[in-house]
């Protein structure tokens, strides 16, 4: 009797705890979705709302980062000179938690198809890959790759190879 009643809280326990889970990643995960969406319909008061005051975004290459105001700057002066419009294509999220270390905390991953339409008639599309540091209901960090020799090279530029010399 007594290993019954222990195996039911045990049991208990852990569907309260895998539901509390699944709740929080949901959670992640709309807020994520719902940043996604403000970056689509060019909502920089939504965008700056989702993101925390200590916001730090990094990429798409090594050393690049940012801040909140900044980043916000950032994608209002790109959207008045460079960008028409821009849309997450095949957009897919996956929540995470690493437990320790550097990077411990609650991760929202998003790998989409985003293609950009630019004001002077270019358009690109690129793979890219965005993971969202996720505390209190706001975005703290992300962290972005895709490959910008790609988006130069759709746009027309070429790429030269120049010999170094020590």
């Amino acid at each position: 009797m007594k290993n019954l009643i222990f195996l039911a809280v045990l049991i208990i326990g852990l569907v309260g705890c895998t539901t509390t889970n699944e709740k929080k990643n949901t959670e992640n995960i709309d807020l994520v979705k719902s940043y996604v969406q403000a970056v689509e319909n060019l909502d920089f008061e939504s965008m700056s709302n989702f993101l925390d005051d200590n916001y730090l975004g990094m990429g798409p290459s090594y050393g690049d980062s940012i801040g909140k105001s900044d980043a916000v700057e950032n994608w209002k002066w790109s959207v008045v000179n460079l960008y028409e419009k821009i849309k997450y294509d095949r957009s897919r999220f996956a929540a995470v938690t690493i437990p320790e270390g550097d990077n411990k905390g609650d991760w929202v991953a998003n790998w989409a198809e985003l293609t950009i339409d630019y004001k002077n008639g270019g358009s690109v599309t690129i793979l890219a890959n965005s993971n969202y540091l996720v505390e209190n209901g706001k975005i703290m960090r992300s962290i972005t790759f895709y490959n910008e020799a790609d988006v130069l090279r759709q746009l027309g530029y070429e790429m030269v190879l120049q010999e170094y010399n020590e």
